[in-house]
């Protein structure tokens, strides 16, 4: 039972999708985070079935862009996009390590965050704009499960900057050797995917997602000493931007060859 309330409390925590309420305990998040990659799954999935619903009807390459980046964060509620306006905050404050997570902890966006989401997202809908293509959206979907497996590696490998916290909810309770082998096998599964789909472009986006990965570890430890949950949602962020440009990149590149 423990289980099934595992899968419930990953998409209560991480998605908007309606799921039964379990009980707050332990026990209950004890494999959360190995159904956390799933939630990727789902936003791949729901991709896939925009762009059919776009082929079906004719809608141009712009829409159909703004759809593909509306579509996680609507499925996510926004939560790491969250991380990443907090991350973004702390670091153009250029304070100390505790002024920074101080920052992180405030509920209210700067100007910085502000600034840099829009830039995010912008350069995401044009990069989506380049990839109306099933191949290369299978590509992505699997990337989008690859960025929240190693998301999910790094919060029980990682160290963390605080005792407390959504993200240390999660991992206190985790059982850590399960959710390791879970994480190592969905990222090998979906490397595999991505390979299987396009080689060329899926190595390119798996090593996209791995140097994202890299940095976000030099990144953590040299700036906030280790990881938070704003971190988090902050390297997910990053790290699926990276295998979107290294798509795109990587076949415009085919083409031209």
């Amino acid at each position: 039972m423990s289980v099934i309330n595992s899968f419930f409390s990953a998409f209560l925590m991480y998605s908007k999708i309606p799921m039964p309420r379990t009980e707050w305990k332990e026990e209950n998040r004890r494999y959360a985070l190995c159904f956390f990659p799933l939630i990727g799954a789902v936003c791949g999935g729901l991709i896939i079935l925009w762009y059919y619903i776009c082929s079906k009807l004719n809608i141009g390459n712009i829409l159909f862009a703004a759809g593909c980046t509306a579509i996680p964060a609507a499925v996510t509620g926004g939560i790491h996009l969250d991380g990443f306006c907090d991350v973004c905050d702390a670091k153009s404050s250029w304070g100390d390590r505790e002024k920074m997570l101080e920052i992180m902890n405030d509920s209210h966006i700067g100007a910085f965050a502000a600034i840099k989401l829009c830039l995010y997202l912008i350069i995401q809908t044009a990069l989506f704009t380049e990839i109306f293509d099933k191949k290369l959206l299978m590509i992505f979907g699997a990337g989008m499960v690859l960025s929240r497996a190693l998301s999910g590696l790094a919060a029980v490998t990682f160290k963390s900057a605080k005792n407390g916290g959504a993200l240390q909810n999660f991992v206190k309770s985790a059982h850590k050797r399960i959710t390791v082998a879970s994480e190592i096998f969905i990222i090998i599964l979906n490397c595999g995917i991505m390979i299987i789909s396009d080689s060329f472009v899926g190595i390119a986006a798996i090593l996209g997602g791995f140097t994202a990965f890299a940095y976000y570890r030099i990144f953590s430890y040299r700036r906030f000493g280790r990881i938070t949950g704003d971190l988090a949602g902050w390297f997910l962020q990053i790290c699926e931007l990276a295998i979107l440009l290294c798509i795109v990149l990587s076949h415009k590149l085919m083409e031209v060859l």
